[in-house]
């Protein structure tokens, strides 16, 4: 963790040996330096900038330019941790070279590895990537950058078709040669049936506790986001003397598999 640099395959070793994987959103300097230390093992400089940072109501407007800046000032402080970068709206689903493009602009700003939504029909520039030297983390589930398609932040997989569909798209992206995989607000046995189908990291974000992983919102987890908040949001300032402290009680509860509790999961 903090001693050993974080790669694809500490990643994979961590969820091979059972031990869960730490990841926080993260888009500056001072926090990578607060969170590295307090042994995050993935700092994701996720297009939830544009609405934590930029103030919109969405994803859909943060550019490349926009996510370049965040990673290079979150690299700078990072230390031991995994720098993963989301590949904004727009940048990717056009074509397998426009895709790696964005992609070499975020790796050459800092990135060690880069986020896409969706599922199949991403498996080819999945590949594509892969194949030139670009290590990709697939998202399913709720994709943020799809919010009108779904109407709304809803929760997927409450059915057998959907659920099937999810477990598609997985080994699509796992097949394509993604290294790991985000997973976002399903039911909690949909997220163990993924990590039952999977041989890559499976990172939950309100997908359930049998993920090998969690991921939150840094503003979400810190109190600083207004309410309403999703189930699955846990704040940790409550009872802690200090932001590090709250950041070290969040490690904790994901590395003793304490977060998220059955409250804080979709049935």
């Amino acid at each position: 963790m903090a001693e050993v640099r974080v790669t694809v395959h500490r990643l994979q070793a961590l969820r091979d040996a059972g031990t869960p994987i730490v990841a926080l959103t993260c888009y500056d300097a001072s926090f990578a330096r607060l969170l590295a230390a307090a042994g995050v093992d993935v700092l994701l400089v996720g297009d939830s900038l544009g609405m934590v940072v930029q103030g919109r109501d969405s994803t859909l407007g943060v550019s490349v330019a926009d996510t370049a800046y965040h990673v290079a000032c979150v690299a700078a402080a990072s230390g031991s941790a995994l720098v993963l970068a989301d590949l904004p709206f727009g940048s990717y689903q056009g074509s397998a070279e426009s895709a790696f493009a964005a992609a070499a602009k975020l790796m050459s700003a800092g990135a060690h590895m880069v986020k896409l939504e969706g599922g199949t029909v991403m498996a080819p520039t999945v590949a594509f990537l892969s194949q030139r030297g670009v290590p990709v983390c697939g998202h399913i589930g709720l994709t943020p950058q799809s919010v009108h398609q779904l109407g709304g932040y809803r929760v997927q997989g409450r059915d057998e078709a959907a659920v099937a569909q999810l477990v598609a798209d997985a080994l699509a992206l796992e097949a394509a040669g993604a290294r790991m995989l985000v997973l976002e607000t399903v039911p909690a046995p949909v997220g163990r049936a993924l990590r039952e189908a999977l041989t890559i990291p499976l990172i939950g974000c309100g997908a359930g506790p049998d993920c090998d992983g969690q991921v939150l919102v840094l503003h979400d987890m810190l109190g600083i986001t207004p309410p309403p908040l999703p189930r699955f949001v846990r704040d940790f300032t409550r009872g802690a003397e200090s932001v590090g402290a709250a950041v070290t009680s969040y490690v904790q509860a994901v590395r003793e598999r304490r977060f998220p509790s059955p409250e804080e999961c979709y049935p």
